[in-house]
């Protein structure tokens, strides 16, 4: 097998990697200003996608340009949500250099859509490819390829412990070789169960002073841990923006969360935001949880509830992801000053924040690859990639962080 890195290599963001000019793993975009997509667009026999977060599926639809009509082949929540964020990315970019696809291409992406479940091998581009739980986000795999001769196993974004939404993956597969993750390679997560519990006491306490607490939260996958939280610990909570419609939508596949009536209960739970009437106004007056996109405050309904909230210290903002250098919310952060229509404004209101990563961390990633000592690794999807594969050497085992652009022989 030859393995060509299209993007994804020392860099979170525009995941892809092509096996033989032929089977096509990812096509996603960084995102930046302007964004960044995979070194060049091949025209593959086939497609796979391990999930469905933008920077493994935002440039999908670009694939079926022209007469090119390759199958692309995934989990059914990652269909649902790759056509999620490429009707968003055209609703947000479309016709501009910042979309490289058409609304025709995203209805082509319906036509030649093949889904599968875990574990149910299928031929693609001449390979045979299984899935397997990742437990990442719903729907997320990690991708066995076999050529009969080498198998070859990608990682996609993987967790090892669970989560409230999905459990951790289990799957360890017979591989020859790996291409394997690193986002937090030299991260220790603090115990999940212990960030719970400091987020609620802080919510409760907030809520019990009589403030109101907008908690960002990415839209796929995060949004719907924050409900579950939620309702779990029977705290009063509004969900809004993108998040809304994922949820819906994770309802119709119980097979891919880990405890589906508990997904229903946080969605009865949760009030759904319409925003009509001067609805989201209102509800900043409320001694609630407002869940809400964007995780990074670089847009939607969040940037409508800061500006209502952030003079009173009585409220909070809580942020449950990694905020990426320049973003706004990093800016909150460390500034305590968040960018609101143009103008840079204070924020009096106390900001917090949490790790919920849905990623393996270094104990996790040493955890996954333990069963694969014998095995070389090839390290992507981090921007320490070679720090890693260091590490990873001096514990023994044939670890290489291939460049961007790279072709790396598997044997």
């Amino acid at each position: 097998m030859d393995v060509q890195f299209l993007g994804g290599a020392g860099e979170i963001g525009r995941s892809a990697v092509l096996i033989d000019e032929s089977l096509l793993l990812d096509f996603g975009m960084l995102t930046d200003s302007p964004p960044q997509f995979p070194v060049r667009t091949p025209s593959p026999d086939a497609v796979v996608v391990s999930h469905g977060h933008l920077d493994h599926v935002g440039t999908i639809p670009a694939l079926v340009s022209g007469d090119a009509r390759p199958p692309i082949h995934w989990t059914p929540p990652t269909y649902e949500l790759a056509m999620t964020l490429a009707r968003d990315t055209l609703k947000l970019h479309g016709g501009t250099v910042n979309c490289p696809f058409t609304e025709t291409n995203v209805r082509r992406v319906t036509q030649v859509s093949e889904t599968h479940g875990y574990r149910e091998s299928f031929e693609a581009a001449g390979y045979e490819v299984t899935f397997y739980n990742a437990g990442h986000i719903p729907g997320s795999a990690h991708v066995l390829v076999d050529d009969s001769d080498t198998r070859l196993l990608y990682s996609g974004d993987l967790h090892t412990d669970d989560q409230r939404l999905v459990s951790g993956t289990t799957a360890r597969p017979d591989a020859d070789a790996i291409i394997c993750e690193s986002t937090y390679a030299d991260v220790d997560h603090e115990p999940r169960k212990t960030v719970e519990e400091r987020f609620v006491e802080s919510v409760e306490t907030t809520l019990w002073e009589g403030g109101t607490v907008v908690v960002p939260a990415f839209a796929i996958g995060r949004t719907q841990e924050m409900l579950l939280i939620c309702e779990a610990h029977d705290i009063p909570c509004y969900v809004d923006g993108m998040g809304k419609q994922v949820t819906e939508m994770l309802g119709q596949y119980p097979e891919f969360v880990r405890d589906a009536d508990a997904l229903q209960r946080a969605k009865s739970h949760a009030r759904f935001v319409t925003g009509r009437d001067g609805q989201r106004k209102r509800i900043t007056d409320q001694k609630a949880a407002i869940v809400t996109t964007s995780g990074m405050l670089s847009g939607g309904p969040a940037m409508t509830y800061i500006p209502e909230i952030r003079g009173n210290p009585m409220n909070k903002i809580t942020m449950t992801g990694y905020q990426v250098e320049g973003t706004p919310g990093r800016n909150l952060i460390e500034t305590g000053s968040a960018e609101i229509d143009g103008r840079i404004m204070p924020v009096s209101a106390r900001v917090e924040q949490y790790d919920f990563s849905a990623h393996a961390d270094r104990d996790g990633l040493f955890e996954f690859l333990d069963s694969y000592r014998d095995t070389p690794v090839l390290v992507n999807h981090g921007d320490r990639c070679e720090a890693f594969a260091t590490t990873l050497r001096e514990d023994g085992y044939d670890a290489t962080a291939p460049e961007l652009g790279a072709t790396v022989a598997i044997e």
